[in-house]
């Protein structure tokens, strides 16, 4: 393989075509920038997509996250269930509120928050259940929503990494009581930046839009010009550039997951049957998104593999540093050793890379290239 190719193997990248260049030029020429028509017409498209009530974007993951859980009226000694295993946005959100962190192990074959583990966290402080879709792959929702409902608590699904994937037939985004969305470069579909919150709740989508902008309120019988600030809001707008980007995108999400699924299957065909490889289990009915494709190494050391893929031209990831390894959240009174699961899982794990743009001659590289470091 060509150095020139080499170079183009990163873990993951954005698809951009032309269509999705003319639809942003497109805006350039119109009157609106940001607050016009795009975004009404990208949030009817991604509500339209998963078959839910209502999209309300905003400027990113993290922002979607945290107006979340404003919505649902997380506050000061409030405490969130959620995974160690993730970036540190989906607790941020709703620590920024004076919420802690409850943290729960994985489950070591799906990566996902583990439900048995759920239950006995709970307490009377307890005001919502925040899981995460991890690398692509939806949670076991079917017991995740009868433990909401049997303790009254809301469902937030971290879907950040899945996106366009499905469980039992049904959609992400139809799946909890609010769903998160990324569209960071490297997520499903692309905005440059930006987020969405997916739900059925009307009531809660109408807050989480004055929240996103401000929390200004209009009164047009007081004046055109007139409005109120009724709580403190955040500018989590995002713009008609990137609305339209995002409507020109998810036009490709399905394609784009066929293709992500073909490398996955690639991948799974040859490294299941290699001992030293541990792969995520991908349930029967559950429909991985592949936003990541990881792997964990048996007895080999993860970091000299990292470098040596590097070397060859080959760029991996780690996906995550636990949350409970970070010094913000060692404050909450958590250290090494409280999760088992996730912390083996880091021990040993790296995230291959996956892209709808990946070549088979450039994935078939990279797979050779493994395999015959795994053999030193």
């Amino acid at each position: 393989m060509n150095k020139s190719m080499l170079k183009k193997i990163p873990y993951s990248c954005q698809t951009i075509s032309q269509d999705d260049i003319q639809a942003v030029i497109k805006v350039l020429k119109t009157s609106f920038l940001t607050c016009g028509p795009k975004v009404g017409e990208f949030e009817k498209a991604l509500a339209k997509y998963v078959g839910c009530k209502e999209a309300v974007v905003v400027s990113s993951g993290t922002a979607a996250l945290h107006v979340a859980y404003f919505a649902l009226g997380i506050k000061e000694g409030d405490e969130v269930i959620t995974t160690p295993l993730t970036f540190s946005a989906t607790s941020a959100g709703f620590c920024y509120l004076g919420a802690k962190p409850v943290f729960c192990d994985i489950s070591p074959d799906t990566l996902n928050i583990s439900p048995k583990e759920i239950e006995k966290k709970i307490t009377k402080k307890t005001k919502a259940i925040s899981v995460v879709d991890f690398a692509g792959l939806p949670c076991n929702y079917e017991v995740l929503k009868k433990i909401a409902k049997k303790y009254k608590l809301p469902l937030i699904a971290d879907a950040c990494h899945s996106f366009g994937g499905e469980y039992f037939g049904k959609k992400v985004g139809t799946l909890a009581d609010l769903t998160c969305l990324s569209f960071h470069p490297v997520k499903g579909i692309t905005t440059g930046e930006g987020g969405a919150i997916l739900t059925n709740n009307s009531k809660l989508a109408q807050k989480m839009r004055v929240f996103r902008h401000h929390g200004a309120v209009k009164n047009p019988k007081k004046g055109g010009w007139y409005y109120e600030i009724k709580d403190l809001g955040y500018n989590y707008r995002l713009t008609d550039l990137q609305c339209a980007l995002g409507i020109s995108q998810l036009k490709k999400l399905d394609n784009f997951i066929k293709r992500r699924r073909e490398i996955a299957q690639k991948y799974r065909n040859v490294f299941a049957g290699l001992e030293e490889i541990l792969l995520q289990e991908e349930p029967k009915g559950v429909k991985s998104a592949y936003h990541l494709f990881v792997v964990q190494f048996k007895t080999k050391n993860r970091k000299a593999i990292y470098e040596a893929l590097k070397a060859k031209g080959i760029f991996t990831q780690v996906h995550y540093v636990p949350l409970h390894f970070q010094p913000a959240y060692q404050k909450f009174g958590y250290k090494k050793g409280d999760f088992p699961n996730t912390e083996k899982y880091y021990s040993q794990c790296l995230s291959l890379p996956i892209y709808p743009t990946l070549t088979k001659a450039q994935q078939a590289y990279v797979i050779s290239t493994l395999k015959a470091l795994l053999k030193k």
